[in-house]
């Protein structure tokens, strides 16, 4: 099984909705970690949108990128923000990087549903990100 690591500033949307969704959805081939640059606390609205297709949150919570510095058994790490992809520092051993750039979910629109851009981004990640993890599964 392949591990990745899902970057992003704060770790409170993107990055820990990533991590979710892999965890239950390719399971079978990946194992998802998250963590941010700058990390701060998990969104409601992020756990709501995972919630609401049945993935499991418990335990989810917002992670520094220190808790993975001196990992060696990562395979990729994926940046989802153009911040996280800036300031991605160098691991110990050297990792493949991919970049994906999501837009942050407070940020769009809601104008139909509070949960439209976490649905919005939710979908992006999986038919943007997953077809790369599995291309390298």
């Amino acid at each position: 099984m392949k591990k990745v690591l899902v970057l992003c500033t704060g770790n409170s949307c993107r990055s820990i909705m990533a991590e979710a969704l892999i965890n239950h959805y390719l399971k079978e081939s990946w194992q998802a970690f998250s963590a941010g640059t700058h990390p701060s606390h998990v969104h409601p609205k992020s756990i709501a949108a995972l919630e609401e297709i049945g993935i499991a949150t418990k335990g989810l919570r917002s992670k520094s990128l220190s808790e993975f510095w001196d990992r060696e058994d990562l395979d990729l790490i994926v940046t989802v923000c153009d911040n996280a992809k800036e300031s991605c520092p160098v691991f110990y051993k050297p990792i493949p990087q991919v970049h994906l750039s999501l837009p942050d979910p407070v940020t769009l629109p809601a104008d139909e549903h509070p949960l439209q851009g976490f649905r919005q981004v939710r979908e992006m990640i999986i038919h943007e990100l997953f077809p790369l993890l599995q291309e390298r599964g």
